[in-house]
């Protein structure tokens, strides 16, 4: 009888257990004022937010980047630089279609109320058209501002890499 009751609650307990977890590891959520990490462990959220942001850009989910990108980021490419409004409208627009990026490698440094990402990515995009791989170290400048987290800079900067 005992048995009968334990495989009852079983399933329930899984299910408990599994969202215990999926809201303790680097809980976050965002919202009009940037993103909140609800993790002790501040710069793996950084990180995961880094490459949350990646997969955004890559499905053009614009809304959800207009709240990660601070009113006064700037974004440096290749081919320039500019603000929110143009890096929203290129993605939103397609005229750089981030597709993939392929993360190698990514460090993080807190100062203060500022992270600074360094990424070595291989970017799968398409830019005017044609389908380019290249690699890159990118800088990004996260700047927390009461507990929520914006992106205030994001740079590319090509490297001699494969």
């Amino acid at each position: 009888m005992q048995n009968k009751k334990l495989l009852a609650v079983l399933p329930i307990l899984t299910v408990s257990l599994l969202l215990l977890l999926s809201t303790t590891t680097n809980a976050q959520k965002i919202s009009s004022a940037g993103y909140t990490i609800t993790s002790a462990d501040t710069e793996n959220g950084i990180i995961a937010l880094s490459k949350e942001k990646w997969r955004w850009m890559a499905d053009k989910q614009v809304d959800t980047l207009n709240m990660l990108f601070n009113t006064k980021s700037v974004f440096v490419h290749m081919g320039g630089s500019w603000g929110k409004d143009r890096e929203l409208e290129v993605i939103r627009t397609g005229s750089i279609h981030y597709k993939h990026a392929d993360i190698q490698q990514t460090s993080v440094q807190i100062i203060d109320n500022t992270a600074i990402v360094l990424t070595q990515i291989r970017l799968l995009a398409v830019v005017g058209g044609n389908e380019v791989t290249n690699p890159f170290i990118v800088t990004e400048v996260y700047i927390n501002n009461k507990n929520a987290w914006q992106l205030g800079s994001l740079s590319f900067t090509r490297t001699l890499g494969q």
